[in-house]
């Protein structure tokens, strides 16, 4: 029996070919469906990652602009810990003073660079001059007085960071705009204002309660 080529369906076969081939997958000569479906699937692309140093000193730099005579006053202070500042404290051998440090680890405030310090003790004198001086003259008398002058120097100042209920019961908690550290100050008379690191539970605020 004599068999014929029929052009149509010859044209048909090859497009079909070419529309199973042009998918993107490569088979070798006399590999089966078993070898296409073998081939590998692009890898997906690594996330980058955060360069953190990077950011603190895009953040210092921010805050420089804002407070110029701050940034002299601390220029060429470190903004890195000294190596032994890494080193964790040893415990008290004391039980009861063991159990004293363990109860109290929530108020555990972080390590400030020689730069910090420097930073928040130049804003620490730049704020008691701004509430009136150290005598507590001319100081807030009321918490929106004492709000009011914090952001009238620059400061941002968050819902629950001025409170108290007199002229001589004011308190306010802040952190240092873009870089930090944390300010804490009271206004007695006389004004009160110390400078520490964030508390390791998070903020510039005490931590309440322990265990």
């Amino acid at each position: 029996m004599t068999f014929r080529t029929d052009p149509a369906r010859t044209v048909l076969l090859t497009a079909g070919l070419l529309a199973l081939t042009a998918c993107g997958t490569t088979v070798a000569p006399g590999a089966g469906p078993a070898a296409a479906s073998a081939a590998p699937s692009a890898a997906p692309s690594a996330a980058p990652s955060i360069d953190y140093a990077a950011r603190a000193a895009a953040a210092v730099e921010r805050h420089d602009k804002l407070f110029p005579e701050v940034a002299a006053r601390c220029a060429g202070k470190a903004e890195t810990l000294p190596t032994a500042a890494s080193t964790p404290a040893e415990l008290p051998t004391d039980p009861a003073a063991r159990k004293y440090v363990e109860n109290h680890g929530y108020k555990t405030q972080a390590p400030l660079t020689p730069a910090a310090r420097c930073r928040g003790d130049a804003h620490a004198a730049r704020i008691e001059a701004g509430l009136g001086g150290s005598d507590g003259k001319g100081t807030p008398r009321t918490t929106e007085e004492l709000r009011v002058r914090l952001t009238g120097l620059g400061y941002r100042v968050e819902s629950g960071d001025v409170y108290g209920s007199g002229p001589e019961n004011l308190t306010f908690v802040l952190s240092v705009p873009e870089s930090g550290p944390c300010v804490t100050g009271y206004l007695g008379p006389p004004v009160k204002i110390e400078v520490h690191g964030v508390y390791l539970e998070g903020g510039c605020h005490e931590p309440r309660g322990g265990h």
